[in-house]
């Protein structure tokens, strides 16, 4: 249980009850995001087949799959988190995220 005080301190929650909804909301979306993915990834054209006669070309298809991938994640998660109330908490979580890999330009000093 001192692993949950520590987590909700360092998200700045205070309540269980919405540490559980935030961990719900990650849930779906991760399984939401895996689910989604294989038919957009076909419509796209984006199949491991395509890439079989290419040298490492399966390390290729995960990188291309993962980064396809990655910002329909981030929308869902603040879908997820405004269908569950929380959406403040994501978009402080996302903006954090995405300044951490270099998109801090985009999002204002709060």
């Amino acid at each position: 249980m001192q692993y949950f005080h520590k987590l909700k301190e360092k998200w700045g929650i205070t309540s269980n009850k919405q540490l559980w909804i935030i961990f719900i909301v990650f849930g779906l979306t991760g399984s939401s995001s895996v689910k989604i993915a294989r038919p957009f990834l076909d419509f796209i054209g984006l199949v491991p087949d395509v890439f079989l006669e290419i040298p490492l070309g399966n390390v290729l298809y995960w990188f291309l799959r993962i980064l396809v991938i990655f910002p329909l994640y981030q929308v869902l998660l603040l879908f997820f988190g405004a269908l569950f109330f929380q959406f403040n908490f994501f978009w402080q979580f996302e903006k954090k995220i995405l300044s951490r890999i270099g998109f801090k330009r985009f999002f204002s000093e709060d």
